[in-house]
């Protein structure tokens, strides 16, 4: 079986969804925050008409806010 990056990530947020899966400048994510953060831009990009394999630029510094980008362009099958 072959699984996505963001597949993974969801079944461990599933799991251990109160477990530190980020630390940044300080700011801490659990696993069920950094999921739920991707997942809600997740359904925004596919609102805006992202599907599978559209491209989706991404500048930002390195931070929270850059995970939970590429986590949340993944799950809306988009490729960044």
């Amino acid at each position: 079986l072959e699984y996505c990056l963001h597949e993974l990530f969801a079944e461990q947020a599933d799991r251990f969804p109160k477990k530190t899966a980020l630390v940044c400048d300080g700011i801490s994510l659990s696993y069920g925050e950094l999921n739920r953060r991707a997942n809600q831009l997740a359904h925004y990009l596919k609102a805006q008409g992202v599907k599978a394999q559209t491209l989706v630029g991404l500048c930002v510094e390195r931070s929270v806010d850059m995970v939970v980008g590429i986590l949340g362009i993944l799950k809306a099958g988009g490729a960044y």
